[in-house]
């Protein structure tokens, strides 16, 4: 998803999150700038569904919540408020909040060519500053390609891996379950860009 910047006035986190439960379109808010959110193809929006399925399945019955586009993570306390694509919360605040996220366990971003560096490169330095994140899982909407960051028992250093074969297993140990890359591209058809026109 691309972003555009809607003003060059400078906000606090209190006026983005008053304007934010008004406003029709989603905005991100980092460091006082506020940027609308554009939309997403039909293969995204079908990833999104895919992997939110599977996430609910296996967190649902752990009491946990798993949310979808259009809930705000605090990612880092009054600088960052992005929209991630899913997301896994597990903690009674978070389980009884309302608009904002601030344990997430699970982060989900499905990449665009507008959003990929964003997402692999700024996006993936934030989130890795959430004490309560365990996973950050990017989804190529492109191509079979997934790559899944995970915190090891050293809380500053992460494990990356990359799978690219339909039949590859994803393993998310320290939560105790996998997906397989098949399941998260059910019924996705890859098309070129001529084609998505």
């Amino acid at each position: 998803m691309g972003h555009a910047q809607i003003s060059e006035q400078k906000y606090t986190v209190g006026e983005y999150l008053e304007m934010e439960e008004k406003s029709e379109i989603r905005h991100e808010f980092y460091d006082g700038e506020i940027f609308a959110m554009a939309g997403t193809t039909m293969n995204h929006n079908d990833i999104v569904d895919n992997v939110r399925s599977l996430l609910k399945k296996v967190f649902v019955p752990r009491g946990c919540r798993v949310f979808a586009e259009n809930i705000k993570v605090e990612a880092v306390q009054n600088f960052f408020y992005p929209y991630p694509d899913v997301i896994v919360a597990c903690a009674k605040e978070d389980i009884n909040g309302t608009y904002i996220v601030r344990y997430p366990s699970i982060l989900v971003e499905v990449l665009s060519k507008s959003s990929a560096t964003y997402d692999q490169g700024f996006k993936l330095r934030m989130y890795k500053a959430i004490p309560s994140l365990e996973h950050y899982l990017l989804v190529s909407q492109n191509e079979f390609y997934v790559e899944l960051y995970t915190r090891t028992e050293q809380k500053n250093i992460w494990m990356n891996q990359s799978f690219d074969q339909p039949s590859d297993i994803i393993k998310f140990d320290s939560l105790n379950f996998e997906i397989t890359l098949s399941a998260i591209y059910e019924n996705i058809v890859f098309v070129s860009d001529e084609e998505a026109l």
